[in-house]
């Protein structure tokens, strides 16, 4: 009898599943929708052209080497994160009240300021301190937080799913009645799974009440420049609020926006009071990064950092996030148009008023296994589809299983 018989086999987590029956599907027109990784129009992925270019730069750098990196991180690439994050003409960044933690991609971001605020946050040992994330979220939201030792995680009103849009008047209710000093997560911009942002009006009125009711902002932010383009416009929810006086937590992920999806490239950007505050919080973090992983790897970082840094690589960053933003545009108006010129029952317009990588389709869980099983299209449980998945050479079959699926199944 071994000493692990009682360990209950965990179920698969639900994206990477998904991928794996797509891999093991043999028709010929099977498509996958379900996993948030940029892909070209040949349907492959793309590693940056800015990015081969400063690999090489890293390769033939004879002055760099492998010894250890301090414990929060490559110091050049945690400031100009929080630059990119922050903007050049930041206020808090010049009164030296905003540091930086590199961390194991958005979700270690994530995971480091979770471990801080329930050890300091608010007093000590916060366990039971509400944690608020949007309905629906991010999976790996719950499971963070929740394994950092938070007990009361509770949804906040967010996806209207009549109006296919953001449900204001929910979630706007849910600040005023949340207990004093909660902690909400909040999507940057792109919201994951939805693709539904508040407007510059509707952040202002969230704003108002989390500042009035004491609520603790933690903003998730795994796709700046990828929704609409801009580096700017993305970040206009977190400049807001700092601008609002709010201390705050910034998780960011370089995944999606570098392309860097397996060198785990992340950074929490902490926005303290003043630089006494700061100092003291990124002291404890140091511990708390000492424990969990110690020192993070330098590659990934390195490749961002150079990229910020120098004006020219910069620029050419910027230009290779349009393209993919782009691109995905182009995927949601030809969507929503071949949807409309097929009949297919419904409004489709929430289709191009979503922004970032992920469309919230409307779609049923019946309506999605109709389509995994009998059009092999992946896509999620929810109803989520990847817009990056989509080609010009699929395009056309895609809708024209969507159209099956609504007009077949109820």
């Amino acid at each position: 009898m071994s000493i692990f018989s009682d360990v209950p086999q965990a179920p698969p987590v639900a994206v990477f599943k998904l991928t794996a029956d797509f891999r093991e599907d043999s028709h010929p027109q099977k498509v996958n929708l379900g996993v948030g990784a940029y892909r070209t129009d040949d349907c492959q992925p793309w590693v940056l052209p800015v990015v081969k270019k400063v690999e090489r730069l890293i390769v033939e750098d004879a002055s760099l080497n492998h010894e250890y990196l301090p414990i929060l991180g490559l110091p050049e690439f945690r400031s100009a994160s929080s630059k990119v994050a922050l903007g050049d003409d930041s206020a808090a960044i010049k009164e030296n009240r905003v540091g930086g933690v590199q961390a194991l991609g958005g979700t270690g971001a994530l995971r480091i300021g979770a471990d801080f605020l329930r050890r300091w946050y608010n007093g000590t040992n916060n366990t039971a301190t509400p944690v608020y994330v949007s309905a629906p979220t991010w999976e790996n939201h719950n499971g963070v937080f929740a394994d950092a030792g938070f007990k009361d995680i509770r949804p906040y009103h967010y996806w209207d799913a009549a109006k296919r849009g953001l449900d204001l008047t929910g979630l706007l209710d849910d600040l005023e009645k949340a207990p004093e000093h909660s902690i909400f997560v909040l999507h940057a911009c792109a919201h994951n799974p939805t693709g539904t942002d508040p407007t510059p009006d509707e952040w202002k009125q969230i704003a108002e009440i989390m500042k009035r009711r004491k609520l603790f902002v933690f903003f998730d932010s795994a796709y700046q420049g990828f929704a609409s383009g801009s580096l700017d416009k993305d970040a206009w929810a977190i400049r807001y609020f700092i601008s609002e006086g709010f201390e705050l937590f910034v998780a960011q992920s370089f995944s999606k926006n570098f392309g860097l999806y397996n060198e785990r490239v992340g950074n929490l950007t902490v926005v303290a009071q003043d630089n006494e505050n700061l100092t003291r919080i990124l002291s404890q973090m140091e511990k708390i990064v000492r424990t969990t992983w110690s020192n993070p790897p330098t590659q990934g970082a390195r490749i961002v950092s150079k990229t910020l840094n120098c004006p020219e690589l910069f620029a050419e960053w910027k230009g290779n996030v349009k393209t993919m933003a782009d691109r995905v545009l182009l995927m949601r108006d030809q969507l929503k148009a071949k949807l409309q010129a097929l009949g297919t029952p419904g409004t489709w317009d929430h289709i191009t008023q979503q922004i970032g990588m992920f469309s919230f389709t409307g779609l049923n869980p019946k309506q999605v296994e109709f389509m995994i099983k009998e059009k092999h299209v992946y896509l999620m449980a929810s109803g989520r589809i990847n817009m990056c998945g989509l080609t010009t050479k699929n395009i056309d079959y895609v809708a024209q299983s969507i159209h099956e699926a609504v007009t077949k199944v109820q």
